[in-house]
């Protein structure tokens, strides 16, 4: 293979190993009722009754994000001989997604995607000719002029030989084919997608060499240095996340990892608001629809661009509406100026806010220390008197001093615990002779300004200093009134909101901005409106032949899945500045490539202990392929993913907060898969003392056909008795194809659509749950015993597992007909009937908290030491579990700004903290407690 340097793989060289192991396409599907699945005539193609479509009207609700049900006009229908041997036949020659919508008098069919001609249909020049007929698909159609001889030449580019046009009604022929020139309703789980091989080798025929698909094949990368400017988002952002969006501004490559409801959702979009709010443009490819709603849904939520979700058909045809009405005239540069002093102003507002607590709390840290000096002042101020005066600059005096070691209080042996002098040079380290002259030269100084006694060691002075600074702190608090925060808090919550609200509105006035929408722009939005009314074929055509450049600068921010992104989008190397894949470990290399060409840079986001894609190609096939090319082994496309290969090429930002499950729901995972890597934000006393799992031993269990019928009725039952207890957005997930149909059968049965979507349903295996999350999950293991080794072995697969089991948000129910299960079932049943507990409680604390600790228990208050929340800790958690408070004692151990990031931290996570420092009641633990206390149980405070 032609190789770069330091091991770099070139795209040409990349592009043709990968065309040659790309898949050839689907096979043909030729009968959309296979399975037992219905179709449903339409006598409307707009109407559905309800006694035909109740059914399919609940399949809809169950898989609404999958998009299964289709709508259909002109079938082939009966029996033809193909490939040598008869086959069935039920085809659409039209056909586009649909959703049901419940009327008076039955459902209203409702588009949810492309009108698409048939695959059969080889010739895809003559696939968007059809597409491009005029009035195809509106309501009506069937019966207009034109329509029948369509459909007649549509049928007849299939190559499937047809001998009668018939209406709906009926039987079909056994030997035979028919045209059905009806529509009708039908479902269907099948993807059609091309062979993606001849798209790779058009690749390769392009300069590729500034795309991120170079990067990433290219040498791993050193992480380069980031700028110091500051990350300002509307959203609220953790360091790690900060930082994921500060490197993906200029890194080439930038990787995201961490487990599941850890926000590296929340962080794609931040990622995004801010590469386009810096001029650029951003495509974010997903792997599946659902995914690609979800990311459109919280952007939606922030004040920023609006982004083009191009393969979803009900804003496809909204943006086409907007666009074609044309754009008003781009927000002008005093706007902008506008927007931007307004985020400089609130920006600054911040900054001298946080520098105001930072003052107060540094204050408070030195005047912590000043009891355990006070019996040394006299002796102290003998001497060294002028470190006691006011008019010394105690901060020069500590700077130029510097102890390598200092500390806060006498016999303290602890470096860096918040002496004035932390972070100051040691004079020993100074360079030269002449740095050393003039460093020696101002101590000397210092010395006769501090009037220090001769024969006084260094230490003694650096000692006076400190208990000097300690207690001029403690005098600035006894004058300001120091202690009590909470104002100061209110302050800075309040003007971080409306920075994050102003940065937001200068996002999305910049993204409008009459720089973008320049004339060529127009003409390009013009150009896409007219592409996005066209059909699949046919817009695949017009966008290709779109001046892609000023569409992106008009529209910087565009949504689909990875499938989509090669099917619909210009074929133009860099196109977009920022391309984001998500879920990257569920997406194989040959399918990334394409998506990596059309951006210069990339943001890979996944966690590869959850489902990884699924590969067809053999082991043999690779070997071979790799061999003959003098590929290395990052082109293993059976078992490197995306994610792995980013993961090669540059370093990984490792996310740990967990903000989506109550804590019972997540400490197995945490536990088994991360190695206790993960910070639990959701961690409250109440939700520490939640059982969210209950698990139901099913008795009485057999197989047959793949299913477990004893468990798909315990199913129903669970699902109502969650429905009973008022939770909705219920999930219904097993490992198991045969048990899913089962279960989706059953609720159809058991539940009318409308209580469907009422609850928020949904059923299917852990891999369509991939990526998604639901209140309450029923999982449906479908185990029994004497099963086959094999089917225990799938379940027991440690990442199929994780994300079966960290799909709910409050409640989990485990249905298992297994009377003895061991391995990893067996220990994760035995955790899930175990009550939650929380974490083992740290030693007693000591000093002012200890105090504190034992007069909040003395009135009767539960109080819990050093709780941890998150990556952080609380000194005390006191109250009862429904209203209990964080009480912090003391300043942060690592600081101020720890504490300020520490308070921002927990006030997200819907916490009231109160600064319970000592000196606020004068070091009086049974004021405090008493005032804790009534604060436990009152409404919420900062």
């Amino acid at each position: 293979m032609t190789s770069g340097v330091g091991g770099a793989m070139l795209p040409p060289a990349v592009l043709a190993v990968l065309a040659e192991l790309a898949p050839a396409g689907g096979d043909r599907v030729l009968d959309v009722t296979q399975g037992s699945q219905p179709l449903v005539w339409l006598a409307d193609a707009d109407r559905a009754p309800r006694k035909d479509a109740d059914r399919l009207a609940a399949l809809d609700a169950l898989h609404r994000e999958e998009r299964i049900l289709h709508r259909g006009w002109g079938f082939l229908a009966g029996r033809a001989e193909i490939d040598g041997r008869p086959r069935k036949v039920r085809v659409p020659l039209l056909s586009q997604p649909v959703h049901l919508d419940r009327t008076l008098t039955g459902y209203r069919v409702v588009p949810a995607g492309d009108v698409e001609v048939t695959p059969l249909i080889a010739d895809r020049d003559l696939a968007a000719a059809l597409e491009n007929a005029p009035g195809l698909a509106t309501p009506g159609w069937l019966r207009a002029t034109g329509s029948r001889a369509w459909l007649a030449s549509a049928a007849e580019a299939t190559g499937l030989t047809f001998d009668a046009m018939t209406e709906p009604g009926g039987r079909f022929p056994a030997d035979r084919l028919v045209l059905v020139a009806g529509a009708a309703l039908f479902v269907t789980r099948d993807v059609f997608g091309g062979g993606l091989g001849d798209s790779l080798r058009s690749w390769a025929s392009r300069d590729l060499s500034a795309t991120a698909l170079a990067a990433i094949y290219g040498p791993a990368a050193e992480p380069a240095e980031q700028r110091s400017e500051p990350v300002i988002s509307p959203l609220p952002l953790s360091e790690a996340q900060a930082a994921v969006v500060a490197q993906a501004r200029t890194a080439p490559v930038t990787v995201v990892s961490g487990p599941p409801g850890n926000g590296k959702s929340h962080t794609v979009v931040a990622a995004a608001l801010e590469v386009v709010h810096r001029d650029g443009s951003v495509l974010i490819a997903t792997q599946s629809p659902h995914a690609a709603e979800v990311l459109a849904g919280l952007l939606a939520r922030y004040p920023g661009p609006e982004p083009v979700l191009f393969g979803n058909a009900d804003s496809r045809a909204g943006l086409a509406a907007d666009l074609a009405a044309g754009a008003a005239r781009g927000v002008g540069s005093r706007q902008l100026r506008a927007d931007r002093q307004a985020v400089d102003h609130l920006h600054q507002l911040v900054r001298a806010t946080r520098a105001e607590l930072a003052g107060v709390l540094r204050a408070e840290q030195l005047a912590a220390g000043l009891p355990a000096w006070e019996p040394l002042l006299a002796g102290l101020a003998a001497d060294v008197p002028g470190a006691f005066g006011d008019g010394v600059d105690l901060e020069r005096a500590a700077r130029l001093l510097g102890d390598p070691s200092p500390s806060t209080r006498p016999g303290d042996p602890a470096a860096g615990t918040g002496s004035p002098l932390d972070g100051l040079g040691d004079p020993a380290a100074q360079q030269g002779w002449w740095s050393r002259w003039r460093a020696a030269s101002a101590r000397r100084r210092l010395l006769r300004e501090l009037g220090a006694r001769p024969g006084v060691p260094r230490e003694r002075v650096v000692e006076a200093i400190a208990a000097a600074t300690a207690r001029r702190a403690a005098a600035r608090l006894a004058v300001t009134g120091g202690g009590d925060l909470t104002p100061r808090w209110t302050a800075l919550h309040d003007a971080e909101a409306a920075l994050g609200e102003a940065a937001g509105t200068a996002m999305r006035h910049a993204a409008r901005s009459a720089q973008r929408w320049d004339a060529d722009a127009r003409r390009a939005a013009s150009a896409l409106a007219t592409a996005l009314r066209a059909g699949r074929n046919r817009r695949r055509e017009l966008l290709a032949r779109l001046d892609a450049p000023p569409l992106v600068r008009a529209l910087p921010l565009w949504i689909g899945t990875v499938a989509e992104v090669e099917d619909l989008l210009p074929a133009a190397p860099g196109l977009f500045d920022l391309v984001v894949i998500d879920e990257a470990s569920h997406v194989d290399q040959i399918r990334a490539a394409p998506v990596l060409a059309r951006a210069r840079r990339a943001l890979m986001v996944g966690d590869p202990r959850q489902l990884r894609f699924v590969s067809f190609v053999s082991d043999a096939g690779v070997g071979e392929v790799l061999a003959r090319h003098g590929a290395d082994d990052r082109l293993d496309v059976r078992r490197v993913s995306a994610f792995d290969l980013a993961a090669s090429a540059a370093p990984v930002t490792w996310l740990t907060e967990h903000h989506r499950s109550v804590p019972h729901l997540i400490g197995f995972s945490a536990r088994r898969f991360y190695d206790g890597r993960i910070a639990v934000v959701t961690r409250t006393p109440a939700a520490d003392a939640v059982d969210a799992i209950d698990v139901v031993r099913v008795s009485g269990a057999s197989l047959a056909d793949g299913v477990n019928a004893a468990e798909v009725a315990a199913a129903v039952a669970a699902v109502e008795d969650l429905a009973a207890a008022g939770l909705r957005g219920i999930g219904v997930i097993t490992p198991f194809r045969a048990q899913a149909d089962a279960l989706e059968s059953a609720l159809v049965a058991a539940f009318p659509p409308e209580r469907i979507e009422e609850l928020g349903l949904r059923v299917g295996t852990v891999h369509a749950f991939q990526g998604s999350e639901a209140d309450a999950v029923v999982v449906s293991l479908g185990l029994v015993d004497g099963d086959a080794a094999g089917r225990r072995r799938f379940v027991a697969d440690a990442q199929l597992f994780n994300v079966m089991i960290t799909r709910a948000r409050r409640r989990m129910v485990v249905l298992s007909s297994l009377s003895a299960p061991d391995g990893l079932l067996g220990d994760y049943l035995a955790y899930a009937a175990a009550p939650g507990k929380p974490r083992e409680q740290r030693p007693e604390p000591s000093g002012w908290a200890a105090r504190l600790h034992a007069e909040l228990g003395r009135l009767g208050v539960e109080s819990r030491p050093d709780y941890a929340v998150g990556s952080w800790r609380l000194d005390l958690c006191a109250g009862p579990p429904e209203s209990a408070v964080g009480v912090l004692c003391g300043v942060h151990p690592d600081g101020p700004q720890a504490h300020l990031a520490r308070q921002s931290a927990l006030h997200r996570a819907g916490w009231r903290l109160v600064d319970a420092f000592p000196r606020r009641w004068g070091g009086d633990p049974r004021r405090a407690a008493l005032e804790i206390a009534a604060r436990a149980g009152g409404p919420a405070a900062v």
